[in-house]
């Protein structure tokens, strides 16, 4: 804990990756500690969604939240802490986690990119990302929307994944997020942690609303197995409606679609499945702004607001005024949009064991290119196409995790993403350990300090 706490000093000050510390109170946690789990008694870090900790506050990224305590520990949190998890802050998201870049007002900066500080540090998982990257923790809590812990680890050179629904809880205090799209999971530096902290916090809890997967006893002694055959991985090098997809993204997956040919499975480009993307925006903006509304009207039933537009941003607070007057006819159709990708791209993937993507259509975004100045639905449209191959999966169910196989002549990260089928969470750590082995990263570090 005092080494952790002493990098955090050192190099957060130039990251701005972590907010509602207590690093006083974490020394004597850390000092009182008893081994046990996987992690005995591990510095971690929680992200500052909301999951409910009583050690820690929470701001969710907005001014409006600012210190809000939690009575009691969500599921999740208490099978962090029975793993050997010591959590002693949070990490930064942008307002409500709606974004694929870090830069809330509340914290008083963006949160940058440990391998250029100019580039911000993805989102919603933001300061989690650059928090592992930047060698402050080995692990961190992440959470993922719409691409929230993939877009982060794309960007910082990690490795994020995100698991199928219903796999992670997601109580007590709430069944779902934004309709179903929004899971929690970790970002670590090695797949094997990842795989070891799956093996910790996966498992159906009493009245969950969604059933999760069947999954092996163990994550992490299934991870060295071989396959009994070759896998068939289709190679997505195109994007819906003809958004554009940077040259470093495509070779990044052209190189990966090398690597697990030379690993003997079989690789083929493929078509896309018919989806009309825009539509499927759509829907997500319907799904966000009702959550916007659901959320702040909770709080502020609790403690009315003179001023709400001064303590939301642009963004969020029009999403606020879109979700005030939306119908429960625009909310529904959301749903079964998001339910009709599920069934498209669940049999799309008869054919194929994984999909590979590009993780991020254009290398991590440059501070300030993608703000909440805007309005909500301008705001997330671009965003989309900042984001094409993620929220899909979201939307989907399906286990997916971000590679950070590649990097730029510069030394930028340039991640790449594998979509599995729903459940198939072993299979793709495997696959990823597969490529981890084949093109090791845990030799790079950061050089924006």
């Amino acid at each position: 804990m005092e080494a952790a706490i002493s990098v955090a000093e050192q190099r957060n000050p130039k990251l701005n990756a972590l907010c509602c510390t207590r690093f006083d109170a974490a020394m004597e946690l850390a000092r009182k500690a008893d081994l046990k789990g996987r992690f005995g008694a591990l510095p971690f870090l929680l992200k500052d969604s909301g999951l409910s900790a009583t050690f820690l506050e929470s701001t969710i990224g907005s001014r409006l939240f600012r210190g809000m305590t939690s009575a009691a520990e969500a599921t999740l949190n208490t099978r962090f802490m029975a793993d050997g998890f010591l959590s002693f802050g949070r990490t930064t998201v942008p307002e409500f986690c709606m974004a694929p870049t870090t830069e809330a007002v509340v914290y008083g900066g963006p949160t940058r990119n440990p391998w250029d500080a100019s580039r911000s540090s993805g989102g919603s998982s933001g300061g989690a990302a650059a928090a592992v990257a930047a060698g402050i923790v080995p692990i961190a809590h992440g959470s993922d929307g719409g691409g929230s812990i993939r877009i982060p680890s794309s960007c910082c050179g990690v490795y994020g994944l995100k698991p199928s629904r219903g796999l992670v809880p997601y109580g007590p205090a709430r069944g779902e997020g934004w309709g179903g799209l929004a899971v929690d999971g970790v970002i670590t530096r090695t797949v094997r942690d990842s795989a070891a902290a799956l093996d910790g916090i996966a498992g159906m809890e009493l009245g969950q609303p969604y059933a999760a997967p069947p999954r092996p006893e163990s994550y992490l002694a299934l991870l060295d197995r071989p396959f009994d055959r070759p896998l068939r991985i289709a190679v997505w090098t195109e994007a819906w409606e003809d958004i554009e997809i940077a040259p470093e993204c495509l070779d990044a997956v052209r190189k990966t679609a090398g690597l697990l040919a030379g690993l003997g499975h079989e690789v083929s480009e493929a078509p896309l499945p018919a989806l009309k993307y825009s539509s499927f925006v759509n829907a997500i903006i319907d799904v966000m702004s009702a959550s916007v509304t659901l959320t702040v009207n909770g709080y502020i039933r609790q403690k009315p607001v003179d001023d709400l537009a001064s303590l939301l941003e642009p963004a969020i607070f029009d999403a606020y005024q879109r979700g005030k007057t939306m119908s429960a006819e625009t909310y529904a159709l959301a749903i079964n949009r998001f339910h009709s990708i599920a069934r498209l791209l669940e049999t799309y993937m008869l054919d194929y064991d994984f999909v590979l993507t590009p993780t991020l259509t254009q290398l991590p975004a440059k501070l300030g290119s993608l703000t909440m100045q805007d309005d909500f639905k301008s705001f997330r449209t671009a965003a989309g196409r900042y984001t094409t191959f993620l929220a899909i999966i979201n939307a989907s169910g399906q286990p997916a995790a971000s590679l950070p196989l590649h990097q730029t002549k510069a030394g930028l990260p340039v991640g790449v993403q594998l979509i599995g089928r729903f459940g198939a969470e072993a299979a793709l750590l495997q696959v990823s350990a597969q490529l981890e082995a084949a093109a090791p990263w845990i030799g790079r570090r950061p050089t924006a300090f």
